[in-house]
């Protein structure tokens, strides 16, 4: 008797290991399937910006070609608010079916260091390609006796707390940057923050604060004219708009990286098929001739990396910025 149980949980055992080897092909197959015929209706690409802003001015012309590569509309719908969590929030939690997308900057990988946010960037959303990455200069007064980094790092050790530098607000990237750079180098800058970059190079200008950390299209003109001194670009390479201006990492910073990037993502389980293709169409627009010459306008240039790939620069960049805004003390205002 024994023996026919033992038989009977054998089998029940063996039929629901069957059963459950059959429902991940199914689910394998529909996605293939799905991929296929996608996409048979127009694409939303949520925004989480105004209209006008960085964001919104890649994923407009991303849009209107991603839609004649597929044959579908790709329709932009902006929904900014709260530092891009509302629109951002609203794709964490779409049907994840491909026909609701989002393209969001770098930020998205610091706002969980500064608020509890209704979703989590890593579980919650499936990355497809990083679009392009825009580098911010290290640039100071032409009056402040340093020529490089280690120059300016040796400076600022000589007195502390004496040195100011601009951003474009409390928890935004050009602060930032210059707070991993302080934490990475032992050294202490006052933070002077401004409503916008624009602001804070105007500062700097005026000599109301000797450092800054700007995004290279403001900055780059008035290096130029020589009215600032650039020291160095936060990317992990030199900057085609830039490059004479060596990276802050080769400069005596080893491991020091920042780019205020923008990427596509959508709701996670999408099926890999769409993220695939996705990604695929993706890759091949932001290196055509006229989006690369699009891009160098604001001092960007294109990526267009894979799906592991940029999901291994979100996972590793919102642990960095967990650490930097522990260290720094940083609260969102």
């Amino acid at each position: 008797m024994r023996h026919v149980r033992h038989l009977r949980s054998s089998f029940k055992a063996a039929c629901g290991c069957g059963l459950a080897a059959l429902m991940s092909v199914s689910l394998v197959h529909a996605g293939a399937a799905a991929a296929q015929s996608y996409p048979t209706k127009s694409i939303r690409l949520i925004v989480p910006q105004s209209a006008g802003g960085s964001t919104d001015l890649v994923a407009r012309p991303l849009a209107q070609r991603l839609g004649a590569a597929l044959n579908q509309s790709v329709v932009v719908d902006n929904r900014p608010g709260a530092g891009s969590v509302i629109g951002t929030d609203l794709v964490a939690k779409a049907a994840p079916d491909g026909y609701t997308l989002l393209a969001v900057a770098a930020s998205v990988t610091m706002s969980p260091s500064l608020y509890q946010l209704p979703f989590d960037p890593v579980r919650d959303l499936a990355p497809i390609s990083q679009l392009s990455a825009l580098p911010n200069i290290l640039v100071v007064q032409p009056s402040l006796p340093v020529k490089s980094v280690t120059e300016l790092i040796a400076f600022a050790k000589a007195r502390p707390g004496q040195l100011n530098f601009g951003s474009s607000g409390i928890a935004t990237g050009t602060h930032l940057s210059m707070e991993m750079f302080m934490y990475m180098t032992g050294t202490k800058l006052v933070h002077v923050p401004y409503k916008g970059g624009g602001l804070a190079v105007n500062a700097l200008l005026g000599s109301e604060v000797q450092v800054n950390f700007a995004t290279i299209s403001t900055a780059l003109p008035f290096v130029k004219n020589g009215r600032l001194r650039a020291l160095a670009v936060t990317t992990a390479r030199r900057s085609a708009a830039a490059p004479e201006v060596p990276t802050v990492a080769e400069s005596g910073v080893p491991g020091y990286v920042y780019a205020s990037w923008i990427g596509l993502l959508a709701p996670a389980k999408t099926p890999q098929p769409i993220i695939t293709r996705l990604s695929a169409e993706a890759v091949k627009i932001v290196h055509t001739p006229d989006m690369k010459a699009m891009l160098a306008l604001e001092g960007s240039e294109p990526v267009g990396n894979s799906p592991a790939e940029f999901a291994a620069i979100i996972k590793t960049e919102v642990a960095r910025w967990m650490k930097v805004v522990k260290a720094a003390g940083i609260k969102a205002d």
